[in-house]
């Protein structure tokens, strides 16, 4: 057993164990906060001449205002702070039980970094990587002792987000990723363990919320607060697009084409030629003031529900959680119906309209193949009673009265009609089958485990529920079959199904 081995068995880094920090930046403050607050000494250490020192300001502020809120004790502050010491020399972390580095996301510079380390640390020390991006393998190369370097992927602001991605790479010890997986919950933190594939867990399975709205919008379906609007109707905090407003469109563009290049240019992972032009044409989003939105999007106005009393009958058919919700939707507006739950397609008919609950097909295909021009497709209503919000297309044929009769029902339920054009699969399902897709790959290639894609999706990025929740909800016959029908209607490669779902399929 290696020295390493050893002391990853025997120990973890106690409460009183020196902790270093490279790179003074926001994130970088943001870990050495959090492991003074834990109760560790940290060296904090930046080669830019006063970054350290200004970085430890910046901390004092963000515990005074602690204390202003009554969360912090004045004197915890003062402790706190006075465990937090910045320098300016490498060799000045020669004692560290752990050093986490946060410099520049290239791999030469890190990598450079990672050999100093190696060579000064003592041999039962740890190293931690906190790449979002960059295999931990790659940058392992050349260590002396490679087994020794994990990744400790945090995410911003460090001090308020829970998700720690602990990410193994090929060389990366068991135990040591044991025992920074143990760290972290010391800290406060809530750990996944990751294997190093590009994206890790949250970076990866988080692509298709902003693909395939990038996708409708070069398909001009809809308007960026359409599709978001959709979305945040089924309990994402953010749209798609103000959210890529919100990161900055050259950076989520960057971390794009990083995915892309790092999978060899599979076309789930390909940037949005909608996205480079706003990137060419200077418009990054917030920071300058212009994105998809000038400025900050303004609210939709809530939605009044009106009177019932003027649909006609109403008939649901079907079965399952899609339909049940809108069984839910209509019993609390007070819109009678009648339920047939055995059924070749799940939706409402209302006098000579049908509207079909979505399964990857355009309405004007669904109108070809039944000889049935009186026709509509609507989005998968996944809170039922509490959707705002619901995306629907018309068939080319269908009438004005029978759009008309539509609209005074989505009324009646309370809900914004979000008319699209007639794209396969709309937005929320087209977007809820493509992220359980991406998590069931992950699970499937043995990037984390199914619990481990929950919690990083919903700690990570804030979703209302993790690919495998989603799952469990829908089931996986409507994901699967939405998934072909986007492959047969686009001959896109993205929308491949993944082995895991098809097995599960076959199963059922």
């Amino acid at each position: 057993m290696s020295e390493v081995q050893q002391w990853a068995v025997a120990s973890k880094p106690a409460a009183e164990a020196l902790i270093g920090v490279i790179g003074a930046g926001v994130m970088g403050a943001g870990i050495a906060q959090v492991a003074a607050q834990a109760g560790h000494p940290v060296r904090l250490m930046d080669v830019r001449e006063g970054a350290a020192a200004a970085a430890h300001g910046q901390i004092a502020k963000a515990l005074e205002g602690l204390v202003a809120k009554g969360r912090m004790e004045a004197a915890e502050r003062e402790a706190v702070l006075a465990r937090i010491q910045p320098v300016s020399a490498l060799a000045e972390l020669a004692g560290a039980a752990l050093v986490v580095e946060v410099i520049i996301e290239k791999l030469e510079p890190k990598q450079a970094l990672l050999r100093e380390l190696d060579a000064l640390l003592g041999p039962d020390a740890l190293i931690a990587s906190n790449t979002s991006s960059i295999s931990i393998t790659a940058l392992a190369n050349g260590m002396q002792r490679p087994g020794r370097l994990v990744g400790m992927h945090f995410f911003n602001p460090v001090p308020l987000m829970k998700l720690v991605e602990v990410v193994s790479g090929a060389e990366t010890l068991v135990s040591v990723a044991e025992a920074i997986y143990e760290l972290s919950r010391r800290w406060g933190k809530a750990p996944v363990h990751a294997k190093s594939t590009p994206g890790f867990i949250v970076n990866r399975i988080a692509r298709p919320y902003y693909a395939e709205t990038l996708a409708l919008l070069l398909e001009q379906a809809g308007t960026p607060a359409q599709l978001d609007r959709a979305l945040r109707a089924v309990g994402f905090r953010m749209g798609p697009c103000e959210l890529m407003d919100l990161i900055g469109h050259d950076t989520n563009f960057l971390v794009t084409q990083s995915v892309f290049e790092a999978n060899f240019g599979d076309k789930r992972y390909m940037p949005s030629l909608v996205q480079k032009a706003l990137v060419d044409g200077g418009r990054l989003g917030r920071k300058v003031g212009k994105g998809f939105y000038e400025g900050v999007p303004v609210a939709p106005a809530p939605v009044e529900r009106q009177g019932a009393a003027a649909l006609p009958p109403v008939q649901l058919l079907g079965s399952g959680a899609l339909v049940d919700g809108l069984a839910q939707a209509l019993e609390a507006a007070g819109v009678a119906f009648e339920r047939q739950r055995q059924s070749s397609w799940a939706g409402l008919v209302m006098g000579a309209l049908q509207l079909r609950m979505s399964t990857g097909r355009c309405a004007a295909e669904l109108a070809r193949q039944t000889g049935h021009a009186e026709l509509a497709v609507i989005d998968w209503p996944i809170q039922g009673p509490r959707t705002e919000a619901l995306a629907l297309a018309f068939a080319p044929r269908c009438s004005e009265a029978s759009r008309e009769q539509a609209l005074r029902l989505f009324a009646a339920l309370g809900w914004a009609p979000l008319v699209l054009r007639d794209a396969p699969g709309l937005v929320v399902a087209r977007t809820l089958a493509m992220l359980v897709n991406e998590g069931a790959d992950a699970v499937w290639q043995g990037v984390c485990d199914e619990a481990a894609a929950d919690q990083a999706m919903k700690l990570g990025v804030n979703y209302p529920a993790g690919p495998f929740e989603w799952l469990a909800q829908l089931g996986v016959a409507p994901v699967v079959e939405t998934l072909d029908a986007l492959f047969e209607a686009c001959r896109n490669e993205r929308y491949r199904v993944s082995p895991l779902l098809r097995q599960r399929l076959w199963a059922d």
